[in-house]
């Protein structure tokens, strides 16, 4: 079976598909200095942007994992991510407090989705 790699660089790709699922990460881009509910929808985008690229969309995340700089931010991150997803599609979910690379960084989720056919 073969893997593709979508626009592939040294250190990463943006997507990585194999068997039909999708692998990729997204860290707020637009605008590090926003606050979480803004830093989650950013990666909210960018995640949609991601999956319509291998042919999916949100209702076919399988799993995250959610990275999260500090817990303050839980109850907002949860909201925006709650607003965000469609009704009965949630993942299977992991939130893990972490230091991130960048420390204007507040969030950063890997996801894995089922890719379209």
């Amino acid at each position: 079976m073969n893997i593709q790699r979508i626009n592939p660089t040294q250190r990463w790709s943006d997507v990585t598909v194999f068997n039909g699922v999708a692998h990729f990460v997204e860290v707020p881009e637009s605008d590090t200095s926003a606050d979480i509910t803004g830093q989650a929808q950013q990666v909210f985008a960018q995640a949609e942007a991601m999956l319509a690229t291998v042919g999916s969309d949100k209702s076919r995340i399988l799993s995250v994992t959610i990275y999260i700089t500090d817990w303050a931010n839980l109850d907002a991150f949860n909201a925006a991510w709650d607003a965000w997803l469609p009704e009965g599609a949630a993942p299977s979910r992991a939130c893990v407090k972490v230091e991130l690379a960048d420390p204007d960084y507040l969030v950063e989720i890997a996801f894995v989705a089922a890719a379209g056919q």
